[in-house]
């Protein structure tokens, strides 16, 4: 397992990516212990002092004016994890967990959390040791950071609750014992620096960006094949259209179809005597309508990026030398995430409809010139009429959960917390959205396949051929009816294995370098 120390306030998209396999061994740069462990103090040098401070000696939200003694400060924020771990719903995915405890690991060793560097470390020994939270997928508002996922994070910190070990469910406490891992014991502040932040709702916002940008990559490939399988125009690809617009996406995607399609057998062959002046829309507008959703894409990337360095629990400790000072503030308010991850919805569902409408074209003889349906005896053999119902439905799906969830803001907390985001489901929508849009450009890739197949001997570009081949490698070509499920799960692994994904990697922000 290789080693990988993480760089707090420094976290790059793409070795985010990365970490979410889980084959890097993690820890914190040296040169951040020296901040972690001067608010770690000034938080002790509070609690000495005994004057009210938000979160330290005092009750949390309404109760803030409730002053907390000195000795039951521990119980405290025992207290306060134990009640806040009121989560319901399914667990969060492995991987959304692991990436949750390393974005929170690394915003605490911002320095500005007073936490000790025990906490810390504690966070990445649950990653390195494969003990992951038991953590339920509802009930976070994305207010007062995601307080319920983040408390079922923290539970197993102290050997309470239930974790997952290679799929395997139980007791958080006999889990630690197994890996060498003793339960916190959390002390003044640490309860409410763990269970403040966002986390949970950037973890899952993440995904659903890294799904996204595999999702842009795998359409902009289905697309092309679309382009060339009815015979479309590559003229509207034309850099000049593109460049006298001035949006950045539209110009790199349209270069993108054009390097896709260049050198195609079947384009060269209709070159002559075709009647048709215009493409429809699904094909001509690619560029206009993948290049929009690309820079949502990194618009989000950039929010994202952003709030996966940030500190977001409250209150804060700065240290000044031998001064310090602990503000309260509202650092875990996720509105941020929250409408980085309504765009992202917005992406993920036009990526879909507009795949949708390429498969609908293409099974429609009079518009595609292929055979009805895209099988030759068509009648007795019904061909891809269903399962273009399926990604119709698909699409449909994704028109209602595109709804944006952080204008649904609902007062919680006694009115104290009276606008909240939402950002946890917002997010957590995300990787449904994602799962329906993988089918949909996987049912496209097949059927553009198999009118690529058609037009046999001609043969399309070369990089297309290419995913032709990884296609066919799969899924043998549709002859006549058969059981056609399977060749859809076939389809989406190829998806699921990002095999698409280099072919336009260099669009997408989390293939940069770093």
């Amino acid at each position: 397992m290789s080693e990988w120390h993480l760089r707090p306030g420094r976290l790059r998209l793409r070795e985010l990516r990365h970490l979410l396999n889980g084959q890097a061994r993690l820890s914190i740069e040296a040169d951040a212990w020296d901040a972690v462990e001067a608010s770690a103090s000034a938080v002790q040098v509070a609690v000495a002092r005994g004057e009210p401070a938000y979160g330290i000696n005092t009750g949390f939200g309404k109760l803030a004016k409730t002053h907390i003694a000195a000795d039951q400060l521990r119980q405290l924020q025992t207290n306060l994890v134990r009640s806040h771990a009121v989560g319901t719903g399914p667990l969060l995915d492995d991987e959304t967990v692991r990436l949750m405890l390393v974005l929170k690991a690394a915003s605490l060793a911002r320095g500005a959390s007073g936490v000790r560097r025990l906490v810390i470390e504690s966070l990445l020994a649950l990653c390195n040791a494969g003990v992951l939270p038991c953590v339920p997928a509802k009930g976070s508002v994305g207010a007062s950071g995601d307080l319920a996922p983040l408390a079922h994070m923290t539970l197993a910190l102290m050997g309470e609750g239930e974790v997952r070990v290679n799929g395997v469910i139980g007791p958080a406490g006999q889990a630690l014992q197994r890996a060498g891992i003793s339960p916190l014991q959390l002390e003044a502040k640490e309860g409410l620096a763990l269970l403040n932040g966002t986390q949970a709702s950037t973890a899952l916002a993440l995904r659903g960006l890294l799904e996204a940008e595999d999702l842009f990559a795998a359409a902009v490939v289905a697309g092309s094949v679309s382009v060339d399988a009815a015979r479309g125009s590559d003229a509207p690809f034309d850099e000049r259209i593109h460049l006298v617009r001035g949006q950045p996406g539209q110009i790199a995607v349209a270069a993108a179809y054009r390097r896709l399609l260049e050198g195609s057998q079947i384009r060269r062959s209709h070159l002559v005597n075709d009647d048709r002046v215009q493409d429809p829309y699904s094909l001509r507008c690619q560029p206009q309508v993948m290049g929009a959703c690309l820079d949502l894409l990194h618009n989000a990337a950039r929010t994202l990026t952003i709030e996966a360095n940030a500190v977001s629990d409250n209150p804060l400790v700065f240290v000044n030398g031998a001064d310090s000072e602990v503000l309260s503030g509202g650092n875990f308010h996720a509105e941020p995430v929250a409408l980085a991850a309504d765009t992202l919805a917005l992406a993920i569902a036009e990526i879909g409809a507009l795949s949708e409408r390429r498969i609908a074209l293409l099974i429609d003889a009079s518009l595609s010139g292929l055979p009805p349906f895209l099988v030759r005896e068509p009648g007795l053999n019904s061909g891809f009429m269903m399962a273009h119902v399926t990604a119709a439905a698909l699409a449909s799906e994704n028109k209602s959960l595109a709804h944006p969830a952080s204008v649904d803001s609902l007062p919680t907390s006694a009115n104290q917390e009276d606008h909240v985001s939402m950002a946890t489901f917002a997010a957590r929508r995300l990787l449904e959205m994602a799962a329906n849009t993988r089918d949909i450009v996987g049912i496209e890739l097949l059927a553009a396949v198999q009118g690529i197949d058609l037009h046999a001997p001609l043969q399309t570009s070369e990089p297309l051929q290419h995913v032709r081949e990884a296609v066919r490698e799969r899924v043998a070509f549709y002859d006549r009816d058969r059981y056609f499920a399977p060749d859809i799960a076939a389809v989406r692994g190829l998806l699921l294995e990002e095999a698409l994904t280099p072919m336009v990697s260099e669009l997408l922000p989390s293939w940069a370098p770093a």
